[in-house]
C-alpha cells in the first residue's frame, strides 16, 4: 500500500540546508586548505623563483583586494593575456576571490580577435605580459575601451622585446592590496568563475561560461581519474589560457603539489625541468608528446623516475603513443572540449592491456574512453533521433555529454546554448562509434574545426582569408595529418580562369590576414568536387588530404 501523494516524508521535514551543513562548492577552498596544512611547501617554481603556498595565498588575497579597490566586483570580467607564470596561476584564485570572472585569452590570437573578446566579455580589467604588448596595445585600440584598466606583468624571466602598455605594473598593483583580505565565496555554486572563448565554424568565437561547481568537480576529477598522488610535481606544458589549463591550477592547489612554470614549450627545456625538479605529471596536445618522443636520447639522460602525461586535442597518432611508451613515459588519453572544462572523459586503462602486443596497447589507449568521475554521462547518439548507437564499433553517431562537467552555456548567445543542449545532452559535433567494451572512439568531426597543436582553427575563417585573394575562385580547407602538430590546415584551391598564383604567394597572403598558426601549411590546386547544387564535398577532400603529396608551404 502506497502513501498518499500529499503526505510529507519525514526526510523532507526539518532537514533543510543551513550554514552548518551546506556550502557552495568552489575551488577557491583548495588553496585555503593547502595553505593551512602545508604553508611552507613550495607551490610555484619559475626560473630561480620559489614561492610557498603561504606566499601564494597571500599574493592572491592582495590581488583580490586590489581589484576590489579598482571597482571590480561580482560578475565583472577580468581578462588576462599571460603565459604560464606565477601571475597567471595567482589570477585563477585572486580574480574569482573578489567575485569576478576570469577570462584567459589565447596568447596566439591576433589583435582583431582579442579586441572582439574584450568587448564581448565586457572586460573591466586586462592583465597582459610584456611579451604581447604590441598585439595587446593594438587590440585595446581596436576595442575602443578607454574605460578598461590595463595592468602589465613584467616577468623577469622574459628578456625579449616589449613595452609596458598599462597604467600600473602587477607588483605595484599587489602592493595596494590587503594581505589578509577575506576571499569572497560564491553565494551560489552556479555562479560564473571563468570565461573561455572557443572557435566556431562560422562567425565570431563563442564565450563558454564555467561555474564554481564544475571547476571544483573537474579539478578533483583530474586527481581521481588520473590517479595523481598527493604532492605531485606538475610541469606547465599546457597553456593555462586553454580551458583554464584543463582546471589544473585548481587541481594542483587541491593536490598540495608543486607547479613548475614554463613560458614556452621547448623539448630540451622540458627534459631539463623534469630532471631538475623531478616532475611527475604534465599535459599537452599530441605535438608536445611527439616532440619529446623524437628528441635526442641524450636529452633524457638522468631521468629515472616515473613521468605521467595526459594527451588530448586531436586523436593522438599511434606513433606518438608508441613513442612515449618506448621512452618510458606513461601516457593517458583524455577527451573533452572547452564546453566541458577540458577533459571530461578518459581512456581508463586495464591491467590486462599490458600483456598485449604494443600495437594493440596503442589501439586501446588511443580511444576517447569513458566518463570522468564527476561527469554523469558520455555516449554516442543519432543526433536526430537522440537514440544511442549500438556498441558495435561501426555505427557512427555524435558524441554527447551530460553532467556537472558541462558549461553553463554561451555568453550572450541563448540560441547557440539551446541548440548545444538539445534533447538534454551537450552535442559535441564530434562523430564517433561505441566499441563493444563501451569505450568511445572518434571517427570524424561534423564541425569543420582543425585542432592544431591543441588550438582550434576554424576552416571557414581560413577560407575567408583565401577568398580575399583575387586569383581564388573557390577554396575549401580541411585538416591534414601532421607529425608535429597533430593536424594542420590544408587548402584546396580552384583558381579563376587565366589567374595565376603560387602556393607560396597564397601562404604569404594568408599571413597578412590570419594568426600564424591558422595559416595553411599545404596548398593543393585542383577542381573542387561539388554536389549537384554546387556545395563543395569536403568529405572527398578530407580523404585526399590524408594521403595527398600536397605542396608543403610551412
Amino acid at each position: 500500500m502506497t502513501q498518499a501523494s500529499n503526505v510529507v516524508s519525514p526526510y523532507d521535514q526539518g532537514l533543510g540546508k543551513n550554514a552548518a551543513n551546506y556550502v557552495p562548492l568552489t575551488p577557491l577552498t583548495f588553496i585555503e586548505r593547502t595553505t593551512y596544512i602545508y604553508p611552507d611547501r613550495v607551490a610555484l617554481i619559475h626560473g630561480e623563483r620559489r614561492q610557498t603556498w603561504r606566499e601564494t595565498y597571500e599574493r592572491t588575497r592582495r590581488l583580490a583586494s586590489a581589484l576590489r579597490q579598482l571597482g571590480v566586483g561580482k560578475n565583472d570580467t577580468v581578462a588576462v593575456v599571460l603565459n604560464n607564470t606565477p601571475e597567471m596561476f595567482e589570477c585563477h584564485f585572486g580574480v574569482p576571490a573578489c567575485g569576478a570572472v576570469l577570462n584567459t585569452i589565447n596568447t596566439r590570437l591576433d589583435p582583431e580577435a582579442i579586441a572582439f573578446i574584450l568587448n564581448h566579455g565586457e572586460a573591466k580589467v586586462l592583465l597582459t605580459d610584456r611579451e604581447y604588448s604590441r598585439t595587446v596595445a593594438r587590440a585595446v585600440e581596436l576595442a575602443g575601451r578607454k574605460d578598461m584598466i590595463v595592468i602589465d606583468v613584467d616577468d623577469p624571466e622574459y628578456t625579449g622585446p616589449g613595452e609596458r602598455v598599462g597604467r600600473l605594473e602587477y607588483e605595484a598593483l599587489l602592493a595596494t592590496g590587503a594581505p589578509d583580505f577575506e576571499y569572497v565565496q560564491p553565494g551560489d555554486e552556479w555562479d560564473a568563475i571563468s570565461l573561455n572563448y572557443t572557435s566556431g565554424t562560422t562567425g565570431n568565437p563563442k564565450g563558454v561560461v564555467y561555474h564554481h561547481r564544475g571547476a571544483y568537480l573537474n579539478a578533483m576529477s583530474n586527481i581521481v581519474s588520473w590517479g595523481m598522488p598527493p604532492h605531485s610535481v606538475y610541469l606547465w606544458t599546457l597553456p593555462m589560457f586553454h580551458c583554464n589549463g584543463w582546471c589544473f591550477a585548481w587541481t594542483m592547489a587541491a593536490n598540495a603539489g608543486v607547479n613548475v612554470c614554463l613560458r614556452r614549450v621547448d623539448p630540451r627545456l622540458i627534459f631539463e625541468q623534469i630532471r631538475e625538479h623531478k616532475v611527475t605529471h604534465y599535459c599537452g596536445a599530441p605535438i608536445v608528446h611527439s616532440m619529446l618522443a623524437n628528441a635526442p636520447e641524450q636529452w633524457r639522460e638522468g631521468i629515472d623516475h616515473k613521468v605521467s602525461g595526459l594527451v588530448a586535442a586531436a586523436p593522438p597518432p599511434a606513433a606518438v603513443i608508441e613513442g612515449m611508451a618506448k621512452i618510458g613515459f606513461d601516457l593517458t588519453h583524455v577527451y573533452g572540449l572547452t564546453e566541458t572544462y577540458g577533459p571530461a572523459a578518459v581512456c581508463a586503462k586495464h591491467e590486462d592491456w599490458d600483456a598485449l602486443p604494443l600495437a594493440e596497447q596503442v589501439a586501446k589507449n588511443g580511444r576517447q574512453g569513458v566518463r570522468y568521475h564527476a561527469q554523469e554521462g558520455i555516449t554516442v547518439m543519432n543526433g536526430d533521433t537522440m537514440e544511442e548507437v549500438p556498441f558495435d564499433g561501426e555505427t557512427m553517431g555524435e558524441i554527447m555529454f551530460r553532467g556537472n562537467l558541462v558549461m553553463k552555456g554561451y555568453l550572450k548567445n541563448e540560441k547557440a546554448t539551446e541548440e548545444a543542449f538539445r534533447g538534454g545532452w551537450y552535442h559535441t559535433g564530434d562523430l564517433a562509434v561505441m566499441q563493444p567494451d563501451g569505450y568511445v572512439k572518434i571517427k570524424d568531426r561534423s564541425k569543420d574545426i582543425i585542432i592544431s597543436g591543441g588550438e582550434n582553427i576554424s576552416s571557414i575563417e581560413v577560407e575567408d582569408a583565401l577568398y580575399k585573394h583575387p586569383a581564388v575562385m573557390a577554396a575549401a580547407v580541411v585538416a591534414t595529418p601532421d607529425d608535429k602538430w597533430g593536424e594542420v590546415p590544408c587548402a584546396f584551391i580552384e583558381l579563376r580562369d587565366d589567374a595565376q598564383v603560387t602556393a607560396e604567394e597564397l601562404i604569404a597572403h594568408c599571413r597578412t590576414h590570419l594568426a600564424g598558426f591558422k595559416v595553411p601549411k599545404k596548398i593543393i590546386f585542383t577542381s573542387l568536387p561539388k554536389t549537384s547544387t554546387g556545395k563543395i564535398q569536403k568529405f572527398v577532400l578530407r580523404e585526399q588530404a590524408k594521403s595527398s603529396a600536397a605542396i608543403d608551404g610551412a
